[in-house]
């Protein structure tokens, strides 16, 4: 299955659509999550993992969501792609209520979902395929968004010839042909080296400011979120509701420097004490 919002493909079927349509067709990247629970029904019982999360995204945003394993993130993610439906409470996007897949974001998950048996440039012309794009429009995009992120060199790279972040680059290029309003991000760089991780956040960062999108991204890693968002909303163990949401008042652009920073420093640190409080992170007595 392919993992970036191309699931709802019936009425992007018929002629070709310009990608500037696309971008027309949805120019409004709010967001409004009000009261939205979700409960899961297992063998064992019922096991909640969102509890009444009311949160407002401003057009054009970067806010990272970050909070223990089990809280609810993954959840929260897939109910704002419209791949899952809340127990209750609504989502809406632009102003639109989410009640099914949402064929117009972009979304990228930790594992890249290349197909194996399609170069770099074939992976990511496969949005154009599915959504009836003008091929010679997309695939002049879909080259811009390569030399982006560096891979200019790699169109005709098979994915088994890329390293992990090569792979995540293709991916997130990807999610972006289509120019989404929202890209929303599950953890991307989860499970990549350190310096490969670095490189990827200041590649989204640019992609992002060039491109004017609201991003929403998923995150483990508190320097993570500090480093990348405009605010960074909190959440508590499961069942997961935010906790708190810090607003991170460094400027922008941001140089990888400004991790070196008291400022960046004191976010970091502001996001570790809730934790602890939470009881999320525990230090031993001295």
């Amino acid at each position: 299955m392919l993992h970036d919002a191309t699931l709802t493909t019936d009425r992007l079927a018929g002629t070709h659509t310009s990608l500037d349509a696309l971008h027309r067709a949805s120019t409004d990247r709010s967001i409004a999550i009000r009261n939205v629970s979700k409960i899961f029904k297992t063998r064992q019982g019922p096991i909640q993992a969102l509890s009444a999360v009311n949160l407002e995204v401003r057009e054009g945003e970067f806010v990272s969501v970050i909070g223990p394993s089990g809280c609810g993130k993954s959840t929260l993610m897939m109910l704002l792609a419209g791949l899952d439906r809340a127990s209750s409470g609504s989502i809406m996007i632009g102003g639109k209520t989410i009640d099914g897949p949402n064929a117009d974001i972009g979304v990228v998950f930790q594992q890249d979902a290349l197909l194996e048996w399609r170069s770099a440039l074939s992976n990511v012309l496969l949005q154009a395929e599915i959504r009836k794009l003008e091929p010679k429009a997309a695939r002049a995009r879909a080259e811009e968004l390569l030399k982006m992120v560096g891979l200019e060199a790699f169109h005709e790279a098979m994915p088994h010839e890329l390293s992990g972040g090569m792979r995540q680059r293709v991916s997130i290029c990807r999610a972006l042909l289509h120019n989404p309003p929202l890209l929303v991000m599950d953890e991307p760089f989860g499970a990549l080296d350190a310096l490969t991780r670095d490189q990827l956040q200041v590649d989204l960062l640019r992609l992002w400011s060039n491109r004017a999108m609201t991003v929403v991204f998923i995150t483990h890693s508190i320097a993570e979120a500090v480093f990348l968002s405009d605010r960074i909303v909190v959440m508590s163990p499961r069942p997961g509701k935010i906790e708190t949401i810090i607003d991170v008042e460094l400027p922008r652009p941001r140089r990888l420097a400004v991790r070196d920073t008291p400022a960046y420093a004191h976010y970091v640190q502001a996001v570790t004490d809730i934790f602890k409080t939470l009881g999320v992170l525990k230090e031993d007595e001295a």
